[in-house]
């Protein structure tokens, strides 16, 4: 137990142990007040209450709030131990002096003398004078025990030398104190009631009953305190048990928020990476399509071209715009996904008015390509779907098919159901995909490669398509062969 003196932040008391504080703090006065309607169960009953709460008093003398649970712990043992020693130090030199006319005044007060070492020892640990009460029970308590067998009195109390040098192994910190306790304990036994037989006052001899109990109460004493410390050893073992799994949980939580934070700091900086090369991308294509832009105008401002030139540079002209607007409405998806502003809002939708809506913005690019956009459908179908991302990824699929198919082809977008579901299928006739180029999509990587007629392209358009079916709980699946087209499909919930 640590051992501290008095602390400037304890609140000063009374100079002496009141013991009838106490009293009155439990309620023990009411005892003396008991009605005469009270019942003897209902006495005894009030009595073992008071006596426990008296009892509960004594095992905290001494507590302060910075004390951790073990030095609680041994101070709770060390005050019952001395609680109970005193009680039995002072009946029993009581029963010997009224119980025998040859037992002097003196004999009784030396008698008592060991129970007033541990209301001593009661009183320090009242006042939080933890070390001075530990000097004093191990030291003066063998002492005067000694003083009382050298005054010619053998009370048969011989055992609680031997529960001294118990405590002693327990409660002192330092090997050379407890050693000194113990030698001073065992030395006292073995010169006072080994060595010499000879005494004025044997109490075997007086009363064989009241010696008996003394052999009793030193040997329950002895095993009691074992118990207490036992039990507190227990106690604390499992609190430091406790305390040890509830470390190695905080632990494995640190570890896996550090996986989290690692896997995080990953995706950052693919993300970060990956923000870098497509601004850098954009603003490289965005240049072009706008100064042909520019410069076409500029030319009809100046009459520096005829109608007929005019004509011929639409087409070009158009392909560029179709393509730069294709890359805006990505780049807002994609700003909006990352901020995580496009929430999923799906809602009862008619895919017939969405695919013609999709198939009539790319007309004119596929049409300058000679390809040929067919729909076909089993049915007219409703699915559960958020309308801003089913168009963004019929938009981004069908201009990919347009971008990858030679002159002349065709792309077919067909509609089916499928195990409860509508299946979506974007199908070409175009240069279609290696193994390779397959695994960069489906691991949803940056991938971007020039088209049949060397249309540039971001390679966020697939990504953005992977991300909202992902929200949807479902994939892209792409079915491909080189030299004989591609088939993109999914599958969405039918609206009940």
């Amino acid at each position: 137990m640590k051992v501290e003196g008095k602390s400037n932040s304890i609140p000063k008391k009374s100079s002496m142990l009141d013991l009838s504080r106490i009293l009155k703090r439990t309620g023990f006065h009411s005892l003396f007040h008991w009605s005469k309607n009270w019942t003897v169960h209902d006495r005894m009953e009030l009595l073992t209450q008071k006596s426990h709460r008296i009892l509960s008093e004594i095992k905290t003398l001494g507590f302060t709030r910075s004390m951790n649970e073990l030095d609680k712990g041994k101070l709770s043992v060390f005050n019952q131990l001395n609680f109970f020693q005193f009680i039995t130090g002072i009946i029993v030199p009581l029963l010997c002096f009224f119980g025998n006319s040859k037992f002097p005044i003196t004999s009784f007060f030396l008698a008592s003398l060991p129970a007033w070492v541990s209301l001593v020892v009661l009183y320090l640990n009242f006042y939080y004078r933890y070390e001075a009460g530990m000097i004093t029970y191990f030291i003066l308590y063998p002492l005067v025990t000694s003083v009382v067998f050298m005054s010619g009195l053998n009370l048969g109390v011989e055992l609680y030398f031997i529960l001294n040098g118990i405590l002693a192994v327990f409660f002192l910190p330092q090997i050379s104190q407890m050693a000194f306790s113990v030698g001073l304990s065992m030395i006292s036994y073995f010169v006072l009631v080994v060595m010499n037989k000879q005494y004025g006052y044997q109490l075997h001899a007086t009363n064989y009953f009241l010696f008996l109990f003394n052999q009793f109460t030193a040997i329950l004493f002895i095993f009691y305190a074992l118990f207490l410390i036992k039990k507190e050893n227990t106690l604390y073992e499992f609190g430091i048990l406790a305390t040890n799994q509830a470390l190695k949980e905080q632990n494995e939580k640190i570890e896996k928020q550090k996986k989290e934070i690692g896997q995080k700091a990953e995706e950052l900086a693919e993300l970060n990476a990956f923000k870098n090369k497509l601004f850098s991308v954009i603003s490289h294509d965005m240049k072009t399509p706008m100064y042909a832009l520019r410069n076409l105008f500029r030319s009809i401002q100046e009459q520096k071209i005829s109608g007929e030139e005019i004509k011929q540079m639409l087409p070009d002209v158009v392909t560029d715009l179709n393509y730069t607007t294709g890359l805006m409405e990505n780049l807002l998806h994609w700003v909006k996904s990352q901020m995580d502003l496009a929430g999923f809002h799906p809602v009862a939708l008619d895919l017939d008015g969405i695919v013609e809506d999709c198939i009539h913005v790319h007309h004119l690019q596929a049409q300058t390509k000679k390809i040929k956009i067919a729909y076909k459908a089993e049915a007219s179908y409703r699915v559960m779907a958020d309308k801003d991302m089913i168009t963004m990824i019929l938009r981004n699929l069908i201009s990919n098919a347009i971008k990858f198919t030679p002159s002349p082809g065709k792309i077919t977008v067909g509609i089916r159901k499928e195990d409860g579901a509508c299946r979506i299928s974007v199908t070409d006739t175009g240069i279609g995909m290696n193994s390779e180029t397959l695994a960069m999509i489906r691991q949803n990587a940056y991938y971007s490669t020039m088209g049949t007629e060397q249309e540039s392209g971001t390679g966020l358009g697939l990504m953005l398509i992977n991300d909202f079916l992902t929200r949807t709980n479902t994939t892209l699946q792409i079915d491909s062969e080189p030299g004989k087209g591609s088939r993109f499909s999914f599958l969405l919930p039918l609206a009940s």
